[in-house]
């Protein structure tokens, strides 16, 4: 794993706030799926990341796709901020 999958790894486990570690948060399991977030959860998680990567997530063109896996997830933050 990589720095930004563990700072996402770790704003997942935050928001689940479920009594996961982030070593229990696999990079390719499904954020919506695997991990039951609903949408509440899901705008914790995205101001989440914008809190801890300073950056504003381009909501027009996020896809749900984009939220399939950490891994994935992680792609689409490295795109908005390539220094994270």
């Amino acid at each position: 794993m990589d720095e930004v999958e563990d700072k996402v790894r770790g704003v997942l486990v935050e928001v689940l706030a479920n009594g996961m570690s982030i070593e229990e948060v696999g990079r390719d399991a499904d954020l919506v799926e695997e991990y039951g977030l609903d949408s509440l959860q899901m705008i914790s998680f995205l101001l989440g990341i914008e809190d801890t990567f300073d950056l504003e997530l381009d909501y027009e063109n996020l896809e749900l796709d984009h939220l399939r896996s950490v891994a994935q997830f992680a792609s689409y933050v490295r795109q908005l901020a390539p220094a994270a």
